[in-house]
């Protein structure tokens, strides 16, 4: 049985990564912030905790954190936005944030520290640096295919590059 100081590491650490998560987004003027992150992260410790005290076999704690992975997509899923007056998808950065939030959450209920320092480390890379390192190399390439004498549709200059799919922007914040 784990001992209430772990659990309070466990629980303490799932909460403290979802808020940090949440309080990006909420930097970010998204839907989602610190209490909303906070609390995935916790639950899903929560839940993962309260699994190994019931049942300490693995089977069980698999079924749980499958269960949680896929509840939390759906969750994910309704932040995701299509607007029908423009070619953009909005939210998927935000859906994604949810999703990790979820997992190390998982992580912090099963007490895996190093797992979780790097990866809080690279979602905290990604979503500080992410964005502005994807729009320069947005542009670089769209330059780039300017250069090479890339052109549209009507044989003039393309300012973009050409995508089969039918929405052209994808906005990742």
């Amino acid at each position: 049985m784990i001992d209430w100081l772990e659990v309070t590491y466990r629980l303490g650490a799932a909460t403290v990564v979802g808020g940090a998560i949440g309080l990006n987004r909420e930097f970010q003027g998204k839907p989602t912030g610190l209490r909303t992150l906070g609390l995935v992260g916790l639950g899903s410790a929560t839940v993962v905790l309260a699994v190994q005290y019931a049942a300490p076999d693995a089977a069980a704690a698999s079924r749980v954190v499958q269960g949680i992975i896929t509840g939390i997509g759906f969750l994910g899923t309704g932040i995701i936005l299509r607007r029908p007056d423009e070619d953009r998808v909005h939210g998927m950065t935000t859906a994604a944030a949810i999703w990790v939030t979820a997992c190390l959450g998982v992580a912090c209920g099963i007490g895996a520290w190093r797992i979780i320092s790097v990866a809080s480390i690279l979602v905290a890379f990604l979503l500080t640096l992410g964005g502005p390192v994807e729009r320069a190399l947005h542009r670089y390439l769209l330059n780039k295919n300017r250069e090479d004498g890339a052109t549209g549709e009507n044989g003039e200059s393309s300012s973009r590059p050409e995508h089969t799919n039918r929405i052209s922007t994808i906005d990742t914040n």
